[in-house]
């Protein structure tokens, strides 16, 4: 299997992320947090507004009777 040093890289910063907050979910979904306070970025929520509505899918051949 060829090296993907991207994907290694990846992995590796998140297990220095997670060793960090000492592998402590709630410790690093907060700093997560924090850093996204603190950016000047805009944080969308992806929660649908209300009266929206999303048509059903269409059923595939598998769904007919």
């Amino acid at each position: 299997m060829a090296v993907d040093y991207i994907v290694d890289e990846v992995r590796r910063a998140r297990q220095e992320l997670a060793a960090k907050h000492r592998f402590d979910v709630k410790a690093i979904l907060a700093a997560a947090k924090k850093r996204q306070r603190r950016s000047r970025h805009k944080v969308v929520s992806l929660v649908p507004k209300e009266g929206l509505t999303v048509a059903p899918p269409e059923p595939s051949l598998g769904d007919r009777p």
